[in-house]
């Protein structure tokens, strides 16, 4: 037999190719076809398992990672951090002698607080399915609106139709506090747009296996239907729950009633020290509540919150902008005391972090308009002032840079 260093047999078995159907040849090995086909036997029988990056559940970590996204909301940062850090430690708990039961967690919190934000950074650094679901669209079943189980159809579609990662994944739901029921008195009917959405949610929440279509949608009796088990996907419920601090106030302070009584206003921050039995007179119902067991209260942002977001938070506002105009060639400023002005501005129409969008479109419009003629006449850099925060407008031309934009061409 000749030797492999000319190439006329395969370097792993030794076979001559007259012996082979084909023999590939390299630099300095040769293989045969029949060697290629056992290699490749082999690794679909037994294939190579794929490195995955397991983020940490220390919950300090979590909260690092929070603090990159989102301002402010240190004791909201911490309890989900724990909450969340715990979720899924039982999730990976193997002892069957010890059951951990599930802890879903409310956010409750003006608007424009970070709720949502809070929840999807989570998920970003968890990699897991994530969905927001809008309370207010749900019904109970054999009514029209989406059905609750829509809810993990569409986290199932997020994990890129893998139940394993459906049943690990998160499911925010919003505006909770918009489906209480309208008296602490036990409903004889059905309500449609509050308590029959809660009592449909709580199976759901608490952990059962679901069927539903995997292409979405409403089910159908003749439908194929695939089953969830939503024992390990973590709900997280909020809302503004507008109103709840009166219910807190009259709580501690107790109410006043007569022509001499003291009027009372409803304490400021006072969402920290909201008890179950508050959140059931505000027409949550117990069942619902118990299903909750962590929850936290988000404060509203102050002017130095709106103006990190503007400027220093990850993936910021200002960044954002500034991107889209650099991708017509014109720099985009703002001069401190323009940051300011709009972080005011939003502050008095108390919407939040979700506010500053709004505005800087606002300010922004006239120049995103005329971003091409900018281009045209030799516009390189747009500087906002307070004045164009004040009074929206585009930029001036000036007779000089026409003449200069003649002269070149």
């Amino acid at each position: 037999m000749k030797t492999s260093d000319n190439h006329d047999s395969c370097s792993f078995c030794g076979k001559h190719k007259d012996q082979v159907v084909k023999l590939i040849v390299g630099e300095d090995v040769a293989i045969c076809n029949e060697c290629v086909e056992l290699c490749q036997s082999l690794l679909i029988d037994d294939p190579v398992p794929k490195l995955e990056h397991t983020p940490s559940l220390d919950p300090r970590d979590i909260k690092r990672h929070l603090d990159e996204y989102v301002i402010g909301q240190d004791n909201a940062k911490i309890v989900l951090s724990v909450a969340i850090a715990n979720h899924y430690k039982r999730i990976n708990n193997k002892d069957k002698n010890t059951e951990i039961e599930k802890a879903n967690i409310l956010m409750l919190g003006p608007t424009g607080s970070g709720k949502t934000l809070l929840a999807k950074s989570v998920a970003r650094y968890l990699d897991v399915p994530f969905v927001i679901a809008d309370a207010t669209s749900l019904t109970e079943a054999g009514y029209v609106g989406d059905d609750v189980e829509s809810v993990i159809s569409r986290l199932y579609a997020a994990s890129g139709n893998d139940v394993e990662k459906t049943q690990r994944g998160i499911v925010f739901v919003d505006e909770i506090d918009k489906i209480s029921r309208k008296s602490e008195s036990a409903s004889i009917t059905r309500d449609v747009s509050g308590e029959g959405v809660q009592q449909a949610l709580l199976k759901l929440v608490e952990g059962t296996k679901c069927r539903i279509q995997p292409q979405g949608g409403r089910k159908h009796p003749s439908g194929d239907t695939l089953e969830i088990d939503t024992a390990n996907i973590l709900f997280i419920a909020g809302g503004a729950f507008v109103g709840l601090e009166n219910i807190v106030t009259n709580r501690v302070q107790g109410t006043s009633i007569g022509f001499n009584a003291e009027v009372k206003k409803a304490m400021t921050g006072q969402l920290d020290l909201v008890t179950p039995d508050d959140l059931i007179r505000f027409g949550l119902i117990p069942e619902f509540v118990g299903r909750f067991p962590t929850w936290v209260a988000l404060q509203e942002l102050k002017l130095s919150d709106l103006i990190s977001i503007l400027t220093n938070v990850k993936h910021c506002y200002v960044e954002q902008y500034r991107w889209l105009f650099e991708q017509d060639k014109i720099e985009l400023e703002f001069e401190q005391a323009a940051i300011e002005t709009i972080a005011e501005n939003t502050l008095k129409n108390k919407t939040g972090a979700r506010g500053l969008h709004s505005e800087l479109e606002r300010v922004l419009l006239p120049h995103m308009f005329n971003i091409g003629a900018y281009r045209t006449n030799g516009i390189t850099r747009v500087l906002i002032d307070t004045a164009l925060v004040n009074t929206p407008r585009e930029l001036e031309v000036s007779h000089e840079q026409t003449t200069r934009k003649v002269s070149n061409s």
